[in-house]
């Protein structure tokens, strides 16, 4: 399920000049690893007459300082520009020149004007632009004295943009004002709109980058603001002079993006309350929805959020003025798409992957508000020197298990927990081969700017050597900058994200309306109860990752990308919430509406034994009761409950009654064989042979055939074994729902007061149950969790009608 998704290739430009055909430079794109290949295959035949027909100028990497790769038909336009004569691909000019016009390119400062684009709309942004003229213009003609409004619902990547200029285009509007909370986003508006060939003739402007008096308005613009200097006045309370035009100006559309902020002050204050994003919401107490229709005369009103539970709540919209699209309607697209050329096929697919933290660490954490877990706290943290950016953690210790955790580092009985777990073994993030090799560049979510410094100094410690990979990036604070600004230390840092390796801490900056490509996964570290905070940071690493190919084909980076939570609860429940409260179908249940969700984003949860998936039950049972049934059954089938080391398998082979009943339990998933002496045998002979290895340094090819037939035989015996075992140990929740014991132990419970219920149900006698527990094939420590846990969830799900017949007892676990 766990893809590995970093590609092969290598964007790279080159310049070479043909020894036939002197002073013409030829601009070429490979993605291969060796550029001069490419230049190789160029030549075929002549390659036979002259090994070297051409003089190889130089290569560098296709990648803009903004991380996204370029081609080297973005280069010849720039040499184009400059009026250098071209045959083709080979221009007239000298070296120089042509590295000039690719820093152009890496820079973003190649013309915008000169539009290229021509791409169509999707059909989901079509529907979208009929959907919402066609209630505009009723609503002109029914009802011509109110200013209507629209929702688009529509989660990060759906081409809001480009979509909204569409619907100008069709509406035939000429004066559109965007608003935004964010002025980062302000790049994105300005390329849609001057790089396509449909918006010919319309005018950018913004008050950061332009000069109104280039403003032409008989000729159709846009004009790009930020809500909070739109929204500000001067000392006196009088509208700013700069934006008096605006006030004055009658506007076609006024077009509010990342709506999820502005319209909801107590939201905004939730989403942007961390230290770093003060100076972002100077003004933030002053904007609302109603002070916006009375500031700013226009004919209607546009609204983008992929993430709107506010105001779908509230019911501010009703049905027919929202357009929804989701997660799960873009991967359900992309995956019934037909023919070629998917337009969905780059749009990653999620997974959300949480953990449960380790007892010994988690304690620290039960100290939030109202005693309940909190990240928050568990990464609490304080300045040293603010000054020196010197921060500490509160909890370092735990933090530092925290960390070595994420590489699978739990406790000295690692080892014999992996070989347990074989290939089910858990998926830490740096620990599984086909995780780590996709985590290349991360963002980590901190609760605030001192606990970003404190997590740097952390990393940056001794005994962290394996994170001196990564360059960290610190996206917080004043320092970091603001809007676009704080995006270009990431960049630097990243250069050609191919080659690099980044982590980026943030208590909220770049967790909305910019976009990182190169980003894949994101931890979870900060609590966090708004869905509207925790998914538009999650769906920061949804962003695609393309390559150009040499063709016409593209090459995708990334199929696969993960959010990492280490409070599962609040994960699923937010979870639960997104999926049933953003689908607006009145005739679909919660379950249908999550289990369609969740369709599409695999959800795996650790619950300190094993990784297993949750489905739509389940998530519910978290959302509705802080835990899922489901996990706590599948916790049964779990190889760590059973002892399968070599001194309790001797115990096992050498009696004959424990052989016997262990052959006669049937598994469910393997029903061949039987366990004999032989297992015991292929242990001690793998345990000669590697000690001889290790010993000798090698062996011979005989002895090296022989330990993987043996391994091979080993690993087919204990799969087997520990099968027949789980086969048992998942019968025991059934006792256990059928008795009324809590204080007692189970052990006490199956041998003394219920014997017979028990054989019944699992087909074991209290003799062979008694055998079993003298041989250990049981492990009683994570016996008793499992049986604890199990016990306080029937009890808590008991408890709805106000009786608790066991309140007050003492809930007692397996062997204790």
């Amino acid at each position: 399920m766990i893809k590995n998704t970093p590609s092969k290739h290598y964007p790279q430009i080159y310049i070479y000049e043909d020894k036939a055909n002197l002073g013409w430079l030829k601009v070429g794109y490979t993605t291969k690893k060796n550029a001069e290949d490419r230049v190789k295959e160029q030549f075929n035949t002549r390659l036979q007459l002259d090994a070297h027909p051409y003089i190889l100028h130089h290569v560098e990497d296709a990648i803009k300082e903004t991380g996204e790769p370029f081609t080297d038909k973005q280069v010849h336009k720039v040499l184009k520009e400059k009026g250098i004569s071209s045959k083709g691909e080979f221009f007239r000019t000298d070296l120089n020149t042509v590295k000039s016009s690719i820093m152009e390119v890496k820079r973003g400062l190649e013309n915008l004007e000169n539009r290229t684009e021509t791409f169509n709309m999707r059909r989901e942004q079509q529907e979208a632009v009929d959907l919402t003229s066609s209630y505009f213009n009723d609503s002109f003609i029914n009802n011509p004295k109110e200013r209507p409004q629209f929702l688009w619902n529509a989660k990060m990547r759906f081409g809001k943009t480009f979509t909204a200029y569409q619907l100008a285009l069709k509406m035939n509007f000429k004066k559109i004002l965007v608003i935004t909370y964010k002025p980062a986003v302000e790049d994105s508006w300005k390329t849609d709109l001057l790089s396509h060939l449909d918006f010919l003739n319309w005018q950018f402007i913004s008050r950061n980058r332009d000069n109104l008096d280039s403003l032409d308005k008989s000729k159709p613009y846009v004009y790009f603001a930020s809500f909070q200097d739109l929204l500000g006045t001067t000392e006196d309370g009088n509208i700013k002079k700069h934006n008096e035009w605006i006030h004055s100006t009658q506007w076609d559309m006024v077009i509010q993006d990342e709506y999820h902020y502005g319209a909801w002050k107590d939201t905004a204050k939730e989403l942007l309350s961390s230290e770093e994003t003060e100076l972002e919401l100077e003004t933030e107490d002053k904007a609302n929805q109603s002070e916006l229709k009375e500031l700013i005369q226009a004919k209607c009103f546009l609204y983008l959020s992929g993430t709107p539970f506010r105001a779908i709540e509230t019911g501010e919209f009703s049905e027919d003025q929202i357009y929804n699209w989701t997660y799960a309607d873009e991967q359900r697209v992309k995956k019934e798409y037909k023919g070629d050329n998917n337009p969905y096929a780059s749009l990653p697919e999620m997974m959300i992957l949480t953990y449960q933290l380790p007892d010994n660490i988690k304690q620290v954490a039960l100290k939030g508000e109202y005693d309940e877990f909190s990240l928050s706290y568990f990464f609490k943290s304080k300045w040293i020197d603010s000054e020196k950016e010197e921060a500490r953690f509160i909890h370092e210790e735990q933090v530092q298990s925290w960390l070595n955790i994420l590489r699978g580092k739990i406790d000295k009985n690692d080892v014999e927990r992996d070989l347990k777990l074989g290939k089910d073994k858990t998926p830490f993030p740096f620990t599984d081969k086909n995780l780590y090799k996709s985590l290349s560049h991360m963002l980590w979510f901190l609760p605030d700017v001192s606990s970003c410094y404190a997590m740097e100094n952390l990393l940056k410690e001794p005994q962290n050597k394996f994170y001196n990979d990564y360059e960290i990036v610190v996206a917080a604070g004043k320092k970091a900058g603001s809007g676009v600004k704080a995006l270009e230390p990431l960049n630097d840092a990243m250069g050609n994200p191919l080659k690099t390796k980044t982590i980026t801490l943030t208590c909220g900056k770049l967790t909305t309306g910019v976009t990182v490509k190169p980003w894949t996964g994101i931890f979870m570290l900060r609590t966090l109860r708004s869905p509207e905070s925790y998914f538009q940071a999650a769906f920061r690493v949804q962003s695609p990752w393309v390559i150009p190919a040499e063709g016409q084909e593209k090459i995708i980076n990334k199929n696969q990308c993960y959010v990492f939570d280490f409070d599962p609860n609040r994960a699923l429940q937010q979870i639960a919430e997104y999926a049933g409260k953003l689908n607006t179908n009145k005739n679909i249940n919660p379950e249908e509406k999550i289990s369609e969700f969740i369709k599409y984003l695999p959800i795996l949860a650790y619950d300190g034994f094993a990784m297993e998936e949750i489905d739509a039950s389940g998530l519910l049972d978290i959302s509705l009761g802080q835990t899922t049934s489901t996990l706590l059954a599948k916790g049964w089938n779990n190889a760590l409950l059973l002892n399968t080391d070599n001194e309790t398998l001797t115990k096992m082979v050498n009696n004959e009654q424990a052989m016997k009943l262990i052959n006669s339990i049937e598994s469910y998933r393997k029903k061949d064989g039987n366990i004999d002496k032989t297992i015991v045998n292929s242990s001690n002979i793998i345990n000669n042979l590697k000690t001889k290895k290790k010993t000798q340094g090698s062996l011979d090819k005989e002895e090296k055939k022989e330990l993987s037939k043996e391994q091979r035989e080993f690993r087919k015996k204990r799969e087997l074994l520990q099968e027949k075992l789980k086969t048992l140990a998942t019968r025991i929740p059934l006792f256990m729902y059928l008795t009324d014991y809590r204080e007692e132990k189970l052990t006490d419970v199956i041998m003394k007061l219920e014997p017979e219920l028990f054989k019944k149900v699992t087909g074991v006698s209290i003799d062979d149950f008694k055998l079993l527990l003298e041989i250990g094939l049981f492990n009683s420590d994570l016996m008793n969790k499992v049986v604890y846990k199990f016990r306080k969830y029937e009890d808590s799900s008991m408890s709805y009608t106000g009786i608790n017949r066991h309140e007050g007892e003492i809930t007692a676990g397996f062997d204790e």
